[in-house]
């Protein structure tokens, strides 16, 4: 009786695990610029709260100018994608 009961159990949780509804919605596909955005938006809220808790005393002065060149260079590599993808879509647009 146990093994059993061991084998349905198992088979219920296999089949809870490995099925795919068939109704499974997914979201709108991002882009790449949607994506970027959303990063560019990350990061400076990073370098504000970065900015804050050095303000509070709970960063040294070395960390802190560390880690804000750092996320400032992300976000300029990001601005810097962000409007190249915004160019190539208007000549794109404009031919």
């Amino acid at each position: 009786m146990i093994p059993l009961l061991c084998v349905a159990v198992a088979a219920t949780a296999f089949f809870y695990v490995f099925h795919v509804p068939e109704m499974t919605v997914s979201g709108p596909e991002k882009t790449r610029a949607m994506y970027l955005r959303e990063r560019k938006d990350v990061v400076y809220e990073n370098l504000r709260d970065l900015n804050f808790e050095h303000k509070a005393g709970k960063i040294p002065e070395s960390d802190y100018v560390s880690m804000k060149n750092s996320l400032e260079e992300e976000a300029a590599a990001i601005l810097a994608e962000i409007s190249h993808l915004e160019v190539g879509a208007r000549t794109r647009v404009s031919l």
